[in-house]
């Protein structure tokens, strides 16, 4: 992992990591989730699917050669949590999901992220990069 840090201020909290755009960094990236998450006494098994989705979708559609990802996780001071994957590959934004044949082998991860998650988008820039994220609400609560 090249950088990490977590903070509290104001009642929010951010943790941060940068792994390689491999299959381990995805390991690594729910790893550290789950790992923060129990730290932040937060559960942590939708999260860590929605962590899951994200990742290994920057490591599939977003990998460039030499060139990581970042996660980032960030509650607010209302509970909410948002999760944050950057990737290099800005100009490959993903799709809505939609419906998928029944024997696919992929194309359910952003169904799964619209099921868990309270909302779910992306950002672009600065280029060449792009973010997709997802919140989900405060435990037991609303977002």
């Amino acid at each position: 992992m090249n950088t990490e840090t977590s903070q509290a201020l104001a009642g929010a909290r951010e943790f941060s990591v940068r792994l390689p755009s491999t299959p381990r960094g995805a390991r690594l990236a729910r790893h550290a989730a789950v790992r923060q998450l129990r730290a932040w006494g937060r559960p942590s098994d939708a999260v860590e699917l929605v962590v899951a989705e994200l990742v290994s979708n920057a490591v599939r559609h977003g990998h460039v050669p030499g060139r990581g990802f970042r996660l980032v996780l960030r509650v607010s001071g209302r509970g909410v949590l948002r999760i944050e994957v950057s990737d290099t590959r800005g100009e490959c934004l993903p799709r809505s999901p939609g419906p998928v044949e029944p024997d696919a082998e992929s194309g359910r991860g952003l169904l799964l992220v619209a099921a868990l998650a309270d909302r779910w988008g992306t950002e672009s820039g600065p280029e060449p990069r792009k973010t997709v994220w997802a919140e989900m609400g405060p435990p037991g609560g609303t977002g």
